[in-house]
């Protein structure tokens, strides 16, 4: 059994980082609460967008929408959003295993992978890898610091100009799509080509070919529609993946704390028993000297 001074200095230990991990749970609690607010104010608006988007690019000419054209895929890039920071439990790592498993199967159809890291954390994990992209920008995790389109417009307008340019033909973004607090779901979402949203309403309209009215004209939806509204659904995968993050790391800060609650109510039995089995053996040695005195 533990000595008396090292179950209470263990006690001490565990106490130190209860403390610390309830606050890191409050903390995560109060940016969760802002993440949530901004991420369910703009889900709808993106996914309408989105299916807009994709139902209007299928009306076009593959050479009057240059981000809906499809073609035999060689060089691929997948788009990997984590986190800054650890401490939130299998968030990063189910991206990363996710990755994998991808660019696993594209490599066996012949394809060459490339991954840009959206997060410190991606970046640590492929910055030695030979799937690190390329004349992509490299200084994203700053992107978190301060989240707004106008910081994260000009990273989705770099990754289209690669795929316009033919340097890629199919993006993915790998990211954890916010639900709530404790869940996060792992989410594998092709970015470009665009692709349209499938519904039993949208295949009957396709296969009436339906026309669609262009307004103001085709030009400008096609020079300024489409692409705003890929930006918007790449941030709408960011603002996502910052809600899930908080949500993970406060999940995982409170069961944190209610181990650490556990293990101090252990130690401190653990701390009574040495307490009194050294208390008993003080009073034998008082008894045995006793009767040693009379005898």
């Amino acid at each position: 059994m533990a000595s008396l001074k090292e179950v209470r200095n263990r006690i001490v230990s565990v106490n130190s980082t209860k403390q610390i991990t309830a606050a890191m749970k409050m903390v995560s609690a109060a940016k969760l609460r802002r993440a949530q607010d901004a991420i369910i104010r703009m889900r709808p608006y993106a996914e309408k967008l989105g299916e807009v988007l994709g139902n209007v690019s299928a009306s076009l000419d593959a050479s009057e929408n240059k981000y809906a054209h499809e073609r035999e895929v060689k060089n691929v890039l997948f788009v990997a959003i984590v986190s800054n920071r650890g401490l939130a439990g299998a968030f990063n790592t189910q991206v990363f295993r996710l990755i994998t498993k991808a660019t696993k199967a594209a490599e066996a159809r012949g394809e060459n992978v490339h991954v840009l890291s959206v997060g410190k954390k991606a970046a640590d994990h492929y910055r030695r890898s030979h799937w690190h992209a390329q004349g992509l920008p490299t200084d994203l995790a700053r992107l978190f610091d301060q989240l707004t389109f106008d910081n994260v417009a000009p990273v989705a307008e770099a990754i289209m100009a690669k795929y316009a340019g033919g340097d890629y033909d199919r993006v993915v973004l790998f990211y954890n799509r916010f639900k709530n607090a404790a869940t996060q779901i792992i989410t594998e979402e092709q970015f470009l080509p665009v692709v349209r949203t499938v519904s039993a309403e949208a295949d009957a309209l396709a296969a009436a070919k339906t026309d669609h009215i262009m307004e103001p004209d085709r030009q400008t939806i096609v020079e300024e529609i489409i692409p705003k509204s890929l930006k918007i659904q790449f941030y709408k995968a960011l603002l996502d993946s910052f809600a899930a993050e908080h949500g993970a790391r406060m999940t995982a800060m409170h069961k944190a704390t209610d181990n650490a609650d556990e293990l101090l109510k252990e130690l401190r039995l653990s701390y009574n028993k040495a307490r009194q089995a050294a208390i008993t053996g003080e009073i034998l040695e008082i008894v045995g000297g006793a009767e040693a005195l009379k005898g």
